[in-house]
């Protein structure tokens, strides 16, 4: 799985024409969201094949600005904090988060500045609160 950053001109309309071309393309959208920011709007959203989703895209004339390899990880929802904790411990490592969102099976999914290091960080959190790296880690 890969984040791909889009840039939307804010106006009706871009958001429906993305999901109908990666729809026609059978492109699945995983997770992700889309962000207000003045005249434009920008969107994260995790998909398993990015660099076809690009093309796409970009035929219709929107912007891929990048694609980003991501850590998914699987937070415990029976124990309250779990999302400071786990950032705690990127934050530690002086890692930074540059996009955070969920996906669709609940699993926390963030594009670090220090993919390798944070992905270590992530599969030392799986083996302490779940006891495996096998399902998690991409």
């Amino acid at each position: 799985m890969k984040d791909i950053e889009i840039l939307f001109k804010n106006k009706p309309g871009q958001l429906a024409l993305m999901g109908e071309i990666l729809g026609k393309s059978k492109i699945s959208l995983e997770g992700g969201g889309v962000f207000h920011n003045e005249e434009y709007s920008i969107a994260h959203f995790l998909v398993e094949e990015a660099d076809r989703a690009k093309i796409e895209l970009e035929k219709v004339g929107i912007k891929v600005i990048k694609i980003s390899d991501v850590v998914i990880q699987k937070l415990r929802q029976d124990i309250p904090g779990q999302l400071g904790m786990f950032c705690k411990k990127l934050a530690e490592a002086n890692i930074n988060i540059l996009t955070q969102y969920s996906d669709h099976a609940n699993q926390l999914i963030v594009v670090v500045d220090d993919y390798e290091t944070g992905k270590q960080i992530s599969e030392q959190w799986m083996k302490k609160w779940w006891g495996t790296t096998e399902d998690y880690i991409i």
